[in-house]
């Protein structure tokens, strides 16, 4: 089987010659494995170290875009300014204002000058980027969200007190954001029917030790719209792949009746996030990706404590199939690339 088909099998739940095993990484580290490897193309790179990648696109805009202040920021097609910062050996790029943050009535939406312009999307663009798999690799993309993008543009502090203080803001602004995102989706299924194969929903809804939220409130403001896009994407026959960190054992269900079918990245360190009972609970209703500890174990571990992190989740969450071995989240910079050899070698030995 070649990764593609591999990665379909486990979704199709179908017998496979061994659990495919994806990566998550930082750039960091993919320049390091590509050193280790000896090449630049990234294809390539995955078939020299038997990773069965899950190719990420993105949405692509050609429309107009709030422009940067300094040479060394950068925006997006929703308002943001960033900068790149240096956080130890990584560089990430951290928010500098929040462009919505001085907004607080729905009539006040009308008057944002940076709501994406969904004509001006390049679905052309995005959809060569999501044919770069052919026959060998499965595509997942475009990335959309609800609250994440919220709270890019309000801030966290002011998109948390907005959901107790200022409901009837927050629903106007989820409405547009969902409403952009819907008709993107919609346009590119229409035109590259055939190239994605999953579509990428990321809505971080756990901390280290619970919900961010409550469950009213996550059915209040985002379960009818997780909904709604899990309905879409099924009607065009996608897969719904859902992010989110942290310990959500709570929401789980709930994620599943809105209609998720793959659940990332399984932060099993994570209080009630613990392999075997999510494996009992839920191993029939969705498929797991990750569960390979990137905190403590990847980066810090010995080759033999990363051969044995990696056996632990093969064994309880890839009992009887459902799973897709990877890190539980972006392996960081400055992981050694033999602990990462050694989780993929584990996979091809023991998966």
């Amino acid at each position: 089987m070649n990764s593609r088909e591999r990665v379909l099998a486990i979704l199709d739940r179908q017998p496979v010659d061994r659990i495919p095993v994806d990566i998550w990484c930082t750039g960091e580290v993919h320049e390091s494995l590509c050193e280790y490897a000896g090449v630049q193309d990234e294809l390539e790179l995955y078939r020299i170290l038997g990773i069965d990648k899950i190719l990420w696109f993105s949405a692509r805009y050609a429309g107009p875009i709030r422009q940067p202040q300094s040479e060394n920021e950068s925006t997006n097609f929703w308002g943001m300014r960033m900068q790149r910062i240096q956080a130890g050996l990584a560089a990430y790029d951290e928010f500098l204002d929040f462009p919505l943050a001085q907004y607080d009535t729905p009539k006040s939406l009308d008057d944002y000058p940076w709501w994406p312009n969904v004509d001006l999307f390049d679905y052309e663009a995005m959809a060569a980027e999501a044919g770069r798999g052919g026959k060998e690799f499965v595509t997942l993309g475009p990335w959309v969200s609800i609250f994440e993008i919220y709270c890019w543009m309000r801030g966290l502090e002011n998109a948390m007190m907005d959901l107790v203080m200022n409901p009837e803001f927050v629903h106007a602004a989820l409405d547009r954001i969902e409403s952009v995102q819907t008709e993107l989706l919609k346009r590119f299924f229409a035109v590259a029917p055939d190239k994605a194969d999953l579509v990428f929903v990321s809505d971080d809804m756990g901390n280290q030790n619970g919900l961010m939220l409550s469950l009213k409130t996550w059915k209040e403001f985002f379960a009818p719209r997780l909904k709604r896009w899990c309905e879409l994407i099924h009607s065009h026959g996608k897969r719904v792949f859902y992010h989110t960190d942290g310990s959500v054992d709570q929401l789980i269900p709930h994620l599943i009746e809105a209609g998720i079918d793959i659940l990332n990245p399984i932060q099993h360190a994570c209080p009630g996030m613990e392999m075997p009972e999510l494996k009992q609970k839920y191993g029939d209703q969705i498929i797991f990706h990750g569960g390979v500890d990137n905190q403590a174990v990847l980066p810090f571990g010995t080759p033999q404590q990363v051969s044995e992190e990696t056996l632990d989740c093969l064994q309880t969450l890839g009992k009887g199939g459902g799973y897709i071995c990877c890190s539980c989240h972006n392996i960081q910079a400055g992981t050694p690339v033999e602990n990462i050899l050694t989780m993929i070698e584990t996979v091809h030995r023991d998966g």
